[in-house]
Parts: C-alpha cells; sequence; structure tokens
C-alpha cells in the first residue's frame, strides 16, 4: 500500500503540524480562537483516525468544546493559564487522566474511569492542556508493536499496511497525522524511541527521575520506565519536557528542575564529539539498509563540523541484555503477577505476558541482585565512554516498520529472534544506564519506512542532548519538515 499523503507534505497549511508553540502564539495572539482548533481537532480525527486508530479513547465533544469555550473567555480576560492553554492533548493508555478511562489495553480494565491525574498528566492541564482523549498503547505497553484485544491496532502513519511502533505508537502516529502538537508517551524498551522513528516525529526519553513517576504501590525499585515527551520539532519536545519535569514528593527518586530545560539553545554542531555504536559491532541483528540510513544521517553532524567515530564498547552485550530482561521481568511480575495467578483473569492476558510473568515469578532474589550489579557495572563503562564523546548514536530499531498484522518479526536477517522482545534489543542499553536519549528522524528506505537515529548522552544531560537534536533538526530540516 502506498505511504498516504498529509496536509503539511501536500503545502495546506495546518496549524496543528506548526508545533505546539507556534500554535500557543496564535491562541494567545487571538489569531485563532480555542474553539476553532478543538472543533478542527475532533473533526480531523472523526474524518482520518478510522484509518489508523490512534485515539481510540475521546471525551464527549460537547463538554470538550465547552472546555475550549472557558479557555477563549480566560484569553479575552488577559488570563493565561501556560504554553498549552486551550491545546487539546490525549494522554498514552498507561497513564491517568481524570475523568477518562484507564485501560491500559486490557479488556480487564476497559471500565477503570481514573479519578486523579497522573503527576505528568496534571502538569500539562495547569499549563493549560485540554485532554481530549486517550492513545492507544499495546496490552500493558509490552511490546513494541501497537495492538490490543480491547482497542485494536494502531497503524503506521505512512503507510497503514505497516505497525506504527509502540508502546507510544497511537501517540506517535497521532502526531505524524496532525491529530496533536505534541504528545505524551513512556519509555522502558523502546517505548518513546521506536515509535518516533517509524513515524518520523521526535521522540524524548528523559534521564530517570526527570519526570516523577505516578506509582500506587512501589515508588523504589521500578527504574527501567520514564514517562517523556514527543513531537514535531525539538522545541516543543523541550518545552513539554520542561512542563512535565521536575521534582514531585511522591515520587522519591525524581529530579529536582533543570532551569536549562525549554530554552534549549542549538548547538552549532562544531567540536562535537559522537560515537557511533551502530549495531554493536555485530551483536544486534539489523535489517538491511538501516545502518547505511543512520550513517547517512550522521553526516548532518559532520556538515556542521562534528567529528563522528566508530566506536566499541568494551563489555558482554548478551550480560547486559539477560540482565535487562531479568529486571524487566522483575518488574513486570510485581506489578502484574496477581492477575496472572487469578486462572479466569490470567485467560485475558496476551502470551507475551504471560511469558514475563512465568519467567519473573522463577526468578531467584540473587538473580535480580545480580542483574543489578550487571547494570551497575554497564553503566560505569557507559560514563567513561562520555569522558570521550558528548553523544552516542544508534539506530532506533533494528528494522524497518513490519506488516502490520505480525505480532513480531520472527527473524533478522537469518538470524532467528528467541524472544519477542529481542529485535528491540537495540534500545536497551541506553535504558539501563538512565540516561536521556533523544531520536531523531534519519530518513526513508526505498520503500518509504521511516527510520529513526538515537542521540544518547550523559546522565541528567538532557537539555545537552536536546540542543544536539536541535542542531541535527536544523541542518536535517528536509527531512525532519516531512514528518507527517
Amino acid at each position: 500500500m502506498p505511504r498516504a499523503a498529509t496536509g503539511r507534505e501536500a503545502g495546506v497549511a495546518d496549524p496543528i503540524g506548526e508545533g505546539a508553540l507556534a500554535l500557543s502564539h496564535r491562541l494567545r495572539s487571538r489569531e485563532l480562537s480555542c474553539r476553532e482548533l478543538m472543533a478542527l481537532t475532533l473533526d480531523r480525527i472523526a474524518a482520518r483516525d478510522q484509518n489508523f486508530n490512534a485515539i481510540p479513547i475521546l471525551a464527549e465533544r460537547e463538554a470538550l468544546m465547552a472546555e475550549a469555550a472557558v479557555c477563549d473567555e480566560e484569553i479575552a480576560r488577559g488570563h493565561w493559564r501556560g504554553w498549552l492553554h486551550g491545546i487539546p492533548q490525549a494522554i498514552k493508555d498507561l497513564a491517568h487522566a481524570k475523568g477518562l478511562r484507564t485501560t491500559w489495553g486490557s479488556p480487564l480494565f476497559a471500565d477503570c474511569v481514573a479519578t486523579e491525574d497522573s503527576i505528568h498528566v496534571a502538569r500539562m492541564r495547569a499549563a493549560g492542556a485540554i485532554i481530549i482523549g486517550k492513545t492507544n498503547t499495546p496490552e500493558f505497553g509490552l511490546g513494541s508493536h501497537t495492538y490490543n484485544a480491547l482497542h485494536g491496532l494502531t497503524r503506521n502513519a505512512h503507510d497503514p499496511a505497516l505497525s506504527a511502533g509502540g508502546s507510544s505508537g497511537g501517540a506517535a502516529v497521532a502526531l505524524a497525522r496532525g491529530f496533536l502538537a505534541v504528545a505524551d508517551g513512556s519509555d522502558m524498551g523502546g517505548s518513546l524511541r521506536n515509535p518516533a522513528g517509524w513515524n518520523g516525529v521526535f521522540g524524548f526519553r528523559p534521564s530517570f527521575g526527570r519526570v516523577p513517576q505516578t506509582v500506587a504501590d512501589e515508588a523504589y525499585l521500578g527504574q527501567l520506565t520514564t514517562d517523556g515527551p514527543m513531537g514535531v520539532t525539538i522545541a516543543d519536545v523541550a518545552q513539554l519536557l520542561a512542563t512535565q519535569a521536575g521534582y514531585h514528593p511522591a515520587a522519591p527518586l525524581s529530579l529536582s528542575d533543570d532551569p536549562t530545560l525549554g530554552e534549549i539553545a542549538i548547538e552549532r554542531g562544531k567540536g562535537l564529539r559522537i560515537g557511533w555504536l551502530g549495531d554493536y559491532n555485530g551483536h544486534c541483528a539489523t535489517e538491511p539498509g538501516v545502518l547505511a540510513l543512520c550513517e547517512q544521517a550522521l553526516r548532518h553532524f559532520e556538515n556542521l563540523g562534528a567529528t563522528v567515530e566508530s566506536v566499541r564498547i568494551p563489555f558482554d552485550l548478551e550480560r547486559l541484555w539477560q540482565a535487562f530482561c531479568t529486571l524487566r521481568q522483575f518488574g513486570i511480575t510485581g506489578r502484574l503477577g496477581a492477575i496472572f495467578r487469578d486462572p479466569v483473569r490470567r485467560e485475558f492476558m496476551k502470551p507475551e505476558l504471560q511469558w514475563e510473568i512465568s519467567q519473573g515469578s522463577a526468578l531467584p532474589a540473587d538473580s535480580v541482585y545480580r542483574a543489578s550489579c550487571e547494570r551497575t557495572a554497564w553503566a560505569r563503562v557507559i560514563t567513561g565512554l562520555f569522558q570521550q564523546y558528548d553523544v552516542l548514536a544508534l539506530p532506533s530499531a533494528q528494522v524497518f516498520a513490519f506488516p502490520a498484522e505480525w505480532h513480531w518479526p520472527r527473524e533478522i536477517a537469518g538470524r532467528a529472534m528467541d524472544t519477542y522482545h529481542r529485535w528491540m534489543e537495540i534500545v536497551a542499553g541506553p535504558s539501563m544506564a538512565g540516561g536521556p536519549v533523544c531520536v531523531v528522524p534519519a530518513g526513508r528506505d526505498a520503500q518509504g519506512r521511516h527510520m529513526g537515529l538515537q542521540l544518547w548522552g550523559p546522565a541528567r544531560a538532557d537539555a545537552a542532548v536536546l540542543s544536539a537534536a536541535a542542531a541535527y533538526e536544523q541542518a536535517a530540516r528536509p527531512v525532519c519538515l516531512k514528518l507527517g
């Protein structure tokens, strides 16, 4: 199926596609009303989302239009809540938005209505966002392909025959199709990065603790997953991160505010040192064309005066992968094990989830400790590399978007994938190190399939990574403008 054309590519003026900051300026100057924007958003979703299924949960139109009218009245009185004032937002269906269902993509929670906002959602709402619905995600966010038994399959923004990636697949497609100007996502093993890469938008996995996690029970051990921003411009991504970020007492490991976020200075590139990790010297199987496309994208940095060198990491990457799987299974089993132990509810879990919990239930305590030791050793090696390089670079996935009807690719370049997520192993390293990673569009292959480039920085260097991404955005503008 040919890739769908969009308003931006056809040269049609699109206020949503310009990005959230530009849209915010239009609303505040009253060039565009909040009611007009809401009507445009809802009409566009109604007309186009049936082909993609990015936003399966929507609030009632009448209520949303009334909320938009209140935002207009506030602007008329000179009251401005913040940069998201009057801008529609749909929240990833793993986070809570008060009054809307939080289903986690599972029939078990089909009627679960949130009674409060998650921390980052509350901050977005306080900045003026109007929450219109929820974006689709795989069941409990597991697997980098957005489908579930409750809401169905989300299709790639550029070719509905292909996967949108996941687990923030609905958010990425909503951005690329012009349903949203900016969006939230989350990431354990590429859930922000893979869909951003496959749909040609920007996705940012922050340093662990930068965006406080909303947790119902355990707040100390779950240190692989983080919420974060996605957008069609780096400026929007940085601004949304600044809104989401900052210490919260309910998240004791969260970081204090970084005053440099939100006003990203473009790193001009000259003198920037980039280490190209590629496929980890052949450790990760990659589909032909992935590495070449990313290497071509890195030339934009070289044109800016940066140096790019191939890097071999002195670490046993199979040990790293096994440690990642152990910590992942430990967390998933702790969170969902009680449901699994109920044979009636277990039947509503997809096989991959059942496998994760079966594996996690058999883990001895010392294996979890050893996995954490491996993670610590990995972080030390990476910290040493960041003494030599400002940014480490990797593809955002090992394969291009695969057919939407597949659950996952069973082999890559003739190499069998032994688990449902081994094909995304290339994202595990940054997750285990806990540092910030920005995915930028690397371009398309001959079939029109998008690929992203991971730009990975030292822990807590979120602003520096965003600055490097902004330099890339400027240099690669023809690539980055063809997002939708």
